[in-house]
């Protein structure tokens, strides 16, 4: 299936700095895809698909667009 993955902030180095569309078997989950491109799960803040909070164990569906932010600090 295919889905449209979006990285924001430093998430985009080294990887892509568009939207990009993947494919992926069904059954995927966010954290699926996020483990596939190399992020540690312990730096995402947010995940959002379709414009909307989604957990890590969300199963991702045909079309789903992924958004993928890191945790932010500041003081």
């Amino acid at each position: 299936m295919e889905i449209t993955v979006k990285l924001f902030a430093y998430f985009r180095d080294g990887r892509f700095k568009e939207a990009a569309s993947r494919f992926f078997e069904q059954g995927t989950t966010p954290l699926d895809v996020i483990t596939s491109l190399d992020i540690d799960m312990d730096d995402v803040g947010v995940i959002m698909v379709n414009n909307r909070h989604a957990a890590p164990d969300y199963c991702l569906q045909q079309d789903d667009v992924l958004a993928i932010f890191p945790e932010i600090g500041g003081g």
